[in-house]
């Protein structure tokens, strides 16, 4: 068979079901074999989307999502996609088309090094030079990707090996061992690690947990919880971290950060003993770790030894799963329990810094309200993804998710263009209803992937939260240069609602908060894709810890 017809059938034994791509001609031979296959290709509008629809897929099932897509500029419209992935430890395979073989070195037509280009960030890539060698590699890049800590893989293939003809080689079904890649989390951490971490929290008086993503890809959610209620512990979290515990349960204190709240930040830094899990403590989340690691003792719990150390230094690490910790945690804090003292005194700040929202009508829609009625209508079975800037922080802080994979965003990198195209890829991969909340500026990098959705019939609920604005960029220029606003204007702007007509799409435009739950209900109605545009006060704060006052408005 073809190297192509290799891909194909390595790809179907690996229980690939969809691709998401954009066709050319040095990734056609696989295109070409598609069809009778088991595998569905869904054409994008731009090869970035076809790595966050990867992303969004992989996040729902848990397992590697694919794409693929042209060598030169179809492979480098990849990267943003992968490096996205990389940052959020999203499993992924990206199969890249490359220039015959003796054509690479010598800038052919659409030629581009794009393993040396995604070497940073992918946890390996190959480049194939070999037919027979299609088969073992794509097996490996699954095992890598979905492995340890989760993370993209690319395949460059040239073009002849492609087409070229090869015996299919005879294959056993034994575990892959790959010399060099010895993925952590195949056992238990360090008992003698374990006892320490135990004794620590027994010894502390103001002991608080900090959950990150690690948590969510351990699949230690279940775990988590029952860990939490067990000790009492309060309980705040990273924004890879939402979800982990429900949004109203007691010991929930909330999103740390510059744009987290304020009585989570407090709750952390009034504490004596944080409980690092599954998070490498960006500066998004701590901003002043050397200041963190004075006032409080630290233990920090990972997967990846490479994480421990590199932001912060703790006084026990702990490497291993975050579920296999958990389980060995348990036995020997099972009789533990917070101190009634300290859980009353982070109750009282968080009852002190707790914020009544604004709900009544003044010609814009208060966008905090609007997540949580969302939230409330929407249930706990939809999954919500958001782009970056102020539309994700009010969602990550506002949005009650009882399940964490059901939240879907760019944290790490802070992707803009990542928000709709996830949304389609978590569309396929559940067929439950999937919400993308967006801004106005982050969309219109998003809005030819409704062609996608129409040509493939895939129904995401579509929020536009729109202020005229680059609303996170505007809102820093206030803070810090002296409200010098400059381009961040989005004048020129189509009207989205007219736009998502041409498209097939029904819409609808809401501007008073008295008409939040007629909106929502609009959205939510049906199985169909719909498009609500929310007008949101361009001087809106974010609303985090980092101003949780409204912009004077005699500014505007």
């Amino acid at each position: 068979m073809t190297g192509a017809q290799m891909v194909v059938k390595t790809l179907e034994e690996n229980g690939v079901t969809t691709i998401f791509g954009y066709p050319g001609a040095a990734n056609c031979p696989i295109i070409d074999r598609l069809p009778g296959s088991a595998i569905k290709h869904i054409l994008v509008r731009n090869e970035q989307g076809a790595a966050h629809m990867a992303s969004g897929y992989a996040r729902v099932t848990n397992k590697p999502g694919v794409c693929t897509a042209t060598s030169g500029p179809g492979a480098t419209n990849l990267i943003t996609g992968i490096a996205t992935a990389y940052m959020d430890s999203v499993p992924m395979i990206a199969i890249t088309g490359q220039v015959v073989s003796n054509l690479l070195g010598r800038d052919a037509f659409q030629e581009v090094d794009i393993t040396g280009a995604t070497h940073p960030f992918t946890k390996h890539n190959y480049l194939i030079r070999n037919g027979l060698d299609l088969p073992k590699v794509i097996d490996e890049a699954f095992y890598i990707a979905s492995t340890g800590r989760p993370g993209p893989v690319l395949i460059d293939i040239p073009m002849d090996i492609l087409k070229k003809e090869y015996d299919y080689p005879e294959r056993k079904k034994e575990p892959i061992v790959i010399r060099g890649y010895k993925p952590i989390g195949m056992g238990k951490a360090h008992e003698m690690q374990i006892k320490k971490v135990a004794e620590a929290v027994k010894a502390s008086q103001k002991p608080v947990i900090l959950a990150g993503g690690g948590v969510v890809l351990s699949n230690a959610t279940k775990e988590f919880r029952h860990f939490v209620q067990m000790t009492g512990i309060p309980t705040v979290t990273t924004m890879t971290g939402v979800g982990v515990i429900e949004g109203k349960s007691d010991l929930n204190y909330g999103m740390i950060g510059s744009h987290g709240i304020k009585s989570a930040n407090m709750t952390l830094n009034h504490s004596d003993l944080v409980i690092i899990l599954g998070s490498r403590l960006g500066d998004r989340s701590v901003a002043n770790a050397a200041g963190l690691e004075k006032r409080t003792k630290l233990i920090h719990i990972d997967i990846d030894p490479a994480e421990i150390g590199k932001n912060i230094f703790p006084d026990i690490p702990v490497v291993g799963d975050v579920k296999d910790v958990l389980s060995q945690l348990e036995p020997l804090l099972r009789d533990y329990k917070v101190s009634p003292e300290w859980k009353e005194y982070v109750d009282r700040i968080r009852s002190d810094w707790k914020v009544e929202e604004e709900t009544q009508d003044n010609g814009f829609v208060n966008p905090r309200y609007f997540v949580k009625k969302l939230s409330e209508k929407a249930g706990s079975d939809a999954y919500v993804s958001t782009e970056v800037g102020q539309n994700q922080i009010w969602v990550a802080n506002n949005y009650n998710f009882s399940d964490p994979r059901h939240f879907i965003t760019s944290a790490g990198f802070g992707t803009m263009g990542y928000g709709l195209p996830s949304a389609i890829g978590a569309s396929v991969a559940s067929g439950s209803t999937v919400i993308s909340v967006m801004g106005d500026g982050s969309f219109q990098m998003d809005l030819p992937e409704m062609g996608t959705m129409r040509q493939w019939d895939i129904p995401v609920k579509m929020v536009v939260l729109e202020n005229h604005r680059l609303g996170m960029v505007h809102e820093h220029q206030f803070i810090n240069y002296k409200s010098n606003y400059y381009a961040v204007s989005l004048e020129g702007s189509p009207d989205f609602c007219k736009l998502a007509d041409a498209y097939g799409i029904p819409s609808m435009r809401i501007s008073e908060n008295s008409e939040i739950d007629k909106g929502i209900d609009a959205l939510l109605d049906g199985k169909k894709s719909f498009l609500l545009v929310v007008e949101v006060d361009p001087f809106e704060p974010t609303g985090g810890a980092l101003n949780s006052h409204y912009l004077p408005k005699e500014d505007k």
